[in-house]
């Protein structure tokens, strides 16, 4: 009997330590939006189905974006799954630098992905990102200071009505401010909104031969309109201000108005998180009758970096994460309202999804937003809120710094203007498109 313990004993060690020599860890670099950080609590589920374990590297999103593009240009291998977007992936796609994901399983179903979302996730026709989430942008509004004021949003509001509305409810003596919008520099960040902004003004980053479009009355149209309404409407220090801080603010129910991500409006309404949840309505992001509305198109993303030694794994994690399956399991957990949005069609032909307050504004805004003809004059680029080709993250970064400055008072809109104007022509002829 102690000899076939003994045995057995060895045996089982045996097979523990195989088991060991086997199993994977992979490494996910992430954004800390709400969720991602979600997701992240699901993580032990898939390691059960799968023995595969998950380290995650969560981190703010000018940060995330530097360090997942210095990670792949010098093809350093931190990581074997990055969150990325719609501006990278065609670009990274197209430089062999990303795994076709061409080939997830036919359970997985892409084909259900939501065709703006593949689209702006592929090159010539290859998927190299899987959506986590889509989104676009509209407004959020506190119904009862709408009425108080003795307003009603409009299904399609201009940019006059949402400046008009924030004055009115914007209250310095019980800190309500009017509106809460974007201005911390980062091309994602602040630069992301004003660039949207600056769209249904009229303006554009570039004309069709490459020149900056910076000097433009549209331009100055745009600064000078969100300063002055962020002056009289919105928080003190705006200029700081990008997605997380503003969530907060409205949460704590310090904004009348924010014009952000779809996605923020599952965390609005929730109950646990928001002081307001049963005070918010939804509806388009404002326009200036020129035809094209300021609202964004985006993904968060999934994506495995070429030269990884784990992209098996790596794959059966993004078919986990970005599944159906893993629709019902938050769903199942958490509620409809906060399962992950815009990213799958199947979701939205749910009758439980459908019965969500927001799901069908966000589909809307989503639907809506033309990465291929967002300005109203004529552009040489493909993008919202952002000009797809590889020199437009380092000068958007540098542009949207100048743009924060103007918002904190250091400098005059026509400053940052004049030299968001330099940055940008220089780097482009620098880069040879002029």
């Amino acid at each position: 009997m102690i000899r076939k313990t003994a045995i057995q004993a060895a045996i089982a060690l045996s097979i523990a330590t195989s088991g060991a020599a086997f199993a994977e860890t992979i490494t996910i670099a992430t954004v800390n939006n709400g969720d991602m950080v979600r997701m992240q609590g699901y993580t032990d589920t898939f390691t059960a189905q799968t023995g595969i374990d998950v380290e995650w590297v969560t981190l703010e999103e000018n940060v995330l974006r530097q360090r997942v593009t210095t990670d792949i240009t010098t093809k350093g291998g931190a990581f074997d799954i990055m969150t990325i977007g719609m501006y990278e992936t065609p670009i990274w796609g197209s430089n062999g630098w990303l795994v076709s994901l061409d080939d997830l399983s036919a359970e997985y179903d892409a084909a259900d992905i939501l065709p703006a979302m593949a689209g702006g996730l592929s090159h010539d026709g290859t998927l190299f990102a899987a959506p986590f989430y889509g989104e676009s942008s509209m407004v959020m509004y506190r119904t009862d200071l709408m009425e108080k004021a003795g307003l009603e949003m409009p299904d399609a509001p201009s940019w006059a009505f949402i400046a008009k509305a924030a004055r009115e409810m914007t209250d310095r003596d019980n800190d309500i401010n009017g509106i809460c919008l974007r201005g911390k520099a980062g091309w994602g960040e602040g630069g992301a909104f004003i660039t949207a902004m600056s769209n249904s003004f009229g303006a554009r980053w570039f004309d069709e031969n490459w020149d900056a479009q910076f000097d433009t009355r549209e331009w100055s149209d745009t600064l000078n309109f969100y300063v002055n309404m962020m002056e009289d409407a919105g928080p003190a220090g705006y200029a700081t201000n990008g997605f997380n801080e503003n969530l907060s603010l409205f949460q704590q129910g310090k904004c009348g108005m924010w014009i952000d991500a779809t996605v923020a409006a599952s965390f609005v309404t929730n109950p646990n998180d928001s002081t307001v949840a049963d005070k918010v309505g939804f509806t388009l992001a404002p326009d200036n009758g020129l035809g094209v509305r300021s609202n964004w198109l985006w993904a968060w993303a999934l994506a495995i970096p070429a030269g990884t030694q784990k992209e098996a794994s790596a794959k059966q994690f993004i078919e986990w994460a970005t599944s159906k399956d893993y629709i019902e399991l938050v769903a199942a957990n958490e509620g409809w309202a906060n399962v992950p949005p815009g990213a799958r069609q199947s979701l939205y032909a749910n009758p439980d999804y459908q019965a969500v307050p927001f799901a069908q504004k966000t589909l809307d805004s989503i639907l809506s937003a033309d990465p291929t003809n967002s300005t109203v004059d004529p552009s040489p680029y493909v993008g919202v809120q952002f000009a797809a080709i590889p020199e437009f993250a380092g000068i958007a970064t540098e542009v949207s710094q100048e743009f924060s400055a103007a918002y904190a008072g250091q400098q005059t809109v026509a400053e940052a203007l004049a030299k968001a104007q330099a940055i940008t022509n220089d780097a482009m002829e620098a880069a040879g498109y002029r």
